[in-house]
């Protein structure tokens, strides 16, 4: 069986063996001996709804409550005492998994219904325990028995895989071939360490909210293209927690896309080829095709501000020379080197203009202005069209990390992020996990200082005591949405048949 990949957006990707530091026989993992290979989905269906007597069971607004009903252990440590450990201790992890990750929210994003079904039962999930060992294929037929898991194992992260044709765990009892990836959100990964060639304020693991910019103006591009070249719909971008950002497409044909469809949604995004050595990285015809004609429009507003003010990317010598080479005409280009080389201290953005004002004053005769302004286009897509990590959105069976998790370097959730309003996001505000149970904390101070008591600590969920609220309630609405398609392209066919039906009923009078 071929190899599964994984990332975390840190640079830290890697090739993990099917098999490689698998663990199959995880606390209360079920038993599969006793069951038939493979079940028709109707059966696995059946079988998971008659695990609940109830279905408005499902249905319950506060996910605290859950632990009422046995669902789960929470810490039993006085929030008080960890205040001071690191993000990523257990106790810490078992606190905010207990606490506050939105388990409803992300079985129904999942699950793509209320009810159980295989969308989740035959999802993979892995987890990256605190001792780095790695569990593979781990499956749950409800948010109930996952979460359960993730108290029990208390991992550090966990990532979100495909959905295969049986369970997971059950892969070595299924007949050779017949176990493979159905379907999985189409991903894309956007991380900054692909921009260190050219963002000059960080680089490696370091961001601010200049270089963040770079990723803005990815999510603006990588959007609008998704929404009106494909049509999709039910886009949601996360912050990966340290320096990128993760795009789940989750419409039911994004899921349904086998391996050649997105390797060519991929390459239709990809512009900027090459690597740090290579010389001109963007090559596209003119006319500009649509898509990049329209993402031009997108960046140009951009380019003074984030990149020639923010970033001064030609400054130096080495840095103007870059530019350069990317410009057209031998005579025009050594005028601007003996330009440049003389003024060293001049700024990128008057360097830019410079290149305008000696093309007018006509020092090459060979110079020819619309070739200038193609190349000139090409630099500001350079240094501003998404660099995608591009073998992430290949895949079907990528595995991601998921939403809501934290991130174990930097303590941060990884919240989504609203695209309308993604030049609003600032990563320095998101909050840590730290953050999130001192606000608990502080809370369940003010209550008592009130003599409000007990009573009034268990009324408010914790999640709604915290900065994370904003978050949990976007994602709240945004999987909401995409039940509402989901519900509305199973009834759509069956009305459809209906009509069909009552026309056929009419003709026969």
């Amino acid at each position: 069986m071929a190899p599964h990949s994984t990332t975390d957006n840190d640079g830290d990707d890697v090739m993990q063996d099917t098999d490689a530091m698998q663990v199959d026989d995880t606390p209360d993992a079920p038993a599969v001996k006793s069951e038939p290979a493979v079940k028709s989905e109707p059966a696995v269906k059946d079988e998971l709804e008659g695990m609940f007597d109830d279905d408005d069971d499902l249905m319950i607004d506060d996910e605290a409550n859950d632990f009422k009903n046995g669902f789960g252990k929470t810490s039993t440590a006085p929030i008080s005492d960890i205040l001071s450990a690191s993000p990523s201790d257990p106790e810490v992890m078992l606190q905010f998994y207990s606490r506050l990750f939105p388990w409803r929210q992300l079985f129904r994003w999942l699950n793509h219904s209320e009810v159980p079904s295989t969308d989740f039962a035959n999802r993979e999930f892995a987890f990256t325990l605190h001792n780095e060992a790695y569990l593979r294929y781990q499956c749950y037929p409800t948010f109930e028995t996952l979460r359960r898991d993730v108290l029990k194992l208390n991992p550090s992260r966990f990532e979100i895989g495909p959905v295969y044709s049986a369970r997971p765990r059950d892969r070595k009892q299924v007949p050779k071939g017949s176990f493979k990836p159905l379907e999985k959100e189409l991903v894309f990964d956007i991380d900054l360490t692909d921009y260190d060639e050219i963002r000059t304020c960080c680089s490696k693991t370091s961001i601010c909210i200049k270089c963040w910019q770079f990723v803005t103006m990815a999510i603006k591009v990588i959007d609008v293209a998704l929404r009106d070249d494909f049509g999709f719909q039910h886009i949601m971008w996360v912050y990966s927690g340290r320096r990128g950002a993760h795009a789940w497409v989750c419409d039911r044909k994004a899921r349904k896309l086998d391996d050649g469809k997105r390797r060519a949604i991929a390459a239709y995004l990809e512009v900027v080829r090459g690597s740090s050595q290579s010389g001109k990285k963007v090559n596209v015809d003119r006319p500009l095709h649509p898509h990049i004609q329209r993402s031009f429009d997108i960046l140009v507003k951009d380019f003074a501000k984030n990149i020639l003010e923010d970033q001064d990317p030609f400054r130096t010598e080495k840095q103007f020379d870059r530019l350069i080479q990317l410009l057209p005409d031998t005579t025009f280009k050594s005028a601007l080197r003996e330009k440049w080389s003389s003024t060293i201290d001049r700024s990128s953005s008057d360097k830019w203009q410079d290149i305008d004002r000696l093309a007018k004053s006509s020092v090459s005769k060979t110079l020819n202005a619309k070739q200038l302004l193609d190349h000139k286009q090409d630099v500001i897509l350079e240094y501003t069209y998404p660099r995608l990590d591009a073998e992430v959105s290949k895949h079907l069976n990528h595995l991601l990390k998921s939403p809501f998790v934290v991130h174990p370097g930097t303590g941060k959730v990884c919240v989504p992020i609203d695209p309308a309003k993604a030049e609003d996001f600032n990563p320095d505000d998101v909050p840590t996990v730290l953050q999130l149970l001192k606000e608990i904390d502080q809370w369940r101070t003010s209550v008592k200082e009130e003599g409000e008591g007990a009573t009034a600590q268990a009324r408010v969920p914790d999640i709604d005591k915290t900065s994370l609220k904003p978050y949990h309630d976007f994602f709240g609405r945004f999987v909401q949405r995409l039940l509402n398609a989901e519900r509305q392209a199973v009834e759509k066919p069956k009305a459809e048949q209906a009509v069909k039906i009552k026309k056929e009923e009419d003709l026969e009078f």
